[in-house]
């Protein structure tokens, strides 16, 4: 990114900066919470930027005082050693993100083969997930769920918001979640004490946000006619009902009810927005359900993500070879490390891809 676009971003930080100082901006919550995230989200970039330009100063200076005093020389040389990790950090802040990663989340996870002992393995994720919640601050509910006979589930969904002023949202985190996770324990149902192998499936896709919707006046054609009663009687004399066409869709509202013009217009232009408010927002929807049917069609073992293996305390992560021997800590909610794993992996792919 060139310099004039680095301080493009210092100028969108500090324009969000005195936005979120002006107390009429947080009596909209939804705006508030938005410019909040984005603010987050640049915070770290300004960071790096304002190091950088603040060692190349120094290092300008330590250069030009070496040529007078010798012992400045070092200082240059660690200046000058520490500017390349900076310029690659602000390379890795500056890749593109993934549009969801500022999204809250909804989750799925279903049993599957096993029977009840996947179902038992699918309420152990759930409350992995749940405490996983707890400990960042996140609000976690579940909208719904099907038990199993022994208190497991067969299926449930739940719901998980971040805090307000996050740089990131749920999804930034949990995207990686999304595949069939594979257990290997003595189930509560073996009498023998044999070790089985069950699976449960998680899916998880961005929540769709509220889409506000605003209408360029350019795109609206407003006709004006009679309005006419039962029967096509006219009910009165003046052309006070409006018909409004929203010309990029289409969609025409017409409004004839109220006594004036003027209020005729300002109702279909007000059902319009909530047309057009609904469709974007089953435009967004569709895009989260692709996110969701692409990571796992059947809850088999052979199609797993992770396996959790209760014997030797294991959790192995097969995408990006990770294992530790800490399977009850994860259990509890610290996944921290297995997250960091994938999120490490994600992002050497695309600063390669980047660098292509």
């Amino acid at each position: 990114m060139d310099s004039s676009s680095l301080h493009g971003l210092l100028d969108e930080y500090a324009e969000l900066e005195k936005q979120l100082a002006d107390p009429a901006v947080h009596a909209d919550q939804g705006r508030a919470r938005k410019l909040g995230r984005r603010y987050a989200e640049l915070s770290p970039i300004v960071k790096v930027i304002t190091e950088l330009d603040s060692a190349r100063d120094d290092l300008t200076t330590a250069r030009e005082l070496a040529g007078e005093d010798p012992g400045f020389a070092d200082e240059a040389d660690e200046i000058a050693a520490r500017i390349p990790q900076l310029e690659s950090r602000l390379t890795e802040l500056l890749l593109p993100r993934d549009p969801y990663d500022g999204s809250d989340v909804v989750m799925e996870i279903k049993s599957g083969e096993g029977g009840e002992e996947s179902a038992l393995f699918a309420g152990d994720l759930l409350r992995m997930y749940l405490r996983y919640a707890e400990r960042h601050g996140w609000k976690a509910e579940v909208l719904d769920a099907v038990h199993s006979d022994l208190g497991g589930y067969k299926d449930v969904t739940v719901a998980v918001k971040s805090r307000a002023g996050d740089a990131d949202g749920v999804w930034a985190r949990l995207k990686f979640e999304g595949g069939v996770h594979r257990v290997q324990r003595v189930p509560a149902t073996e009498s023998q004490g044999r070790i089985h192998t069950s699976a449960a499936g998680v899916l998880i896709y961005p929540e769709p946000e509220e889409v506000e919707v605003e209408i360029d006046p350019n795109d609206l054609r407003i006709d004006v006619f009679r309005s006419s009663g039962p029967g096509g009687q006219s009910v009165n004399t003046t052309d006070s009902a409006v018909r409004v066409t929203h010309l990029p869709t289409g969609i025409v509202v017409s409004c004839q009810n109220e006594k004036s013009q003027i209020q005729n217009r300002a109702r279909a232009i007000q059902v319009l927005q909530a047309r057009l408010q609904a469709m974007a927002e089953e435009e967004a929807a569709a895009k989260a359900a692709d996110a969701r049917k692409s990571q796992v069609r059947t809850v088999d073992r052979s199609e797993r993500v992770r396996t959790y293996n209760f014997p030797e305390n294991r959790i192995s992560d097969h995408r990006v070879n990770y294992k530790a021997y800490n399977l009850d800590q994860v259990l509890d909610g610290d996944l921290d490390a297995v997250l960091d794993a994938l999120a490490a992996a994600d992002r050497e792919e695309r600063l390669a891809a980047a660098g292509q």
